[in-house]
């Protein structure tokens, strides 16, 4: 391991220790140590490619956890402003998959913004407010899987590069 990497909290991987990763492995730890998910409920840099002006643009979402294999909460973890990031990952959540992800959270490790995915509405504030592994559970037992509208996959698609201009061209 050289100094400008790290070891991934989550995969165990050699990564580089760049941008928001410090925000990330500290969120990594958080949601295993703290709020109760195993390290297989959380997915690291799962791959999103939206479409726009006939391009594809590859791109990741930082963090998505599931449950029993249900995706649960899609995170982006910042090193800046979280308020500038939260429609970003808004986006992502609803493109990531045939089903909206339920939750949307844009975290810098220290403080996080929660969005209900389907409506866009902002449902919580701070670390405190992200659901444990049990309130997950039973929040997912009481919600249907959602899919995006069809008319409205483009204009997300828009969004979502939009704001993820910097990780689209890595």
């Amino acid at each position: 391991m050289t100094l400008d990497q790290v070891t991934d909290y989550i995969t165990g991987k050699e990564i580089d220790n760049v941008g928001a990763e410090a925000s990330r492995q500290i969120f990594e730890k958080f949601l295993v140590e703290s709020k109760g998910y195993a390290k297989s409920d959380v997915l690291v840099d799962v791959p999103l490619t939206v479409q726009f002006k006939g391009e594809d643009y590859p791109s990741v979402i930082d963090l998505i956890v599931r449950l029993e294999e249900r995706p649960f909460m899609a995170i982006t973890c910042v090193a800046g402003s979280i308020g500038s990031y939260e429609r970003e990952i808004l986006a992502g959540a609803r493109l990531v998959y045939d089903h909206i992800i339920p939750f949307a959270i844009s975290t810098d490790a220290r403080d996080a913004i929660i969005k209900d995915a389907c409506t866009g509405k902002t449902i919580g504030h701070g670390l405190d407010a992200i659901p444990d592994y049990s309130q997950a559970q039973a929040i997912l037992k009481k919600i249907e899987s959602t899919i995006l509208d069809p008319d409205k996959r483009s204009g997300e698609m828009i969004i979502y590069r939009s704001f993820n201009i910097e990780k689209i061209n890595k």
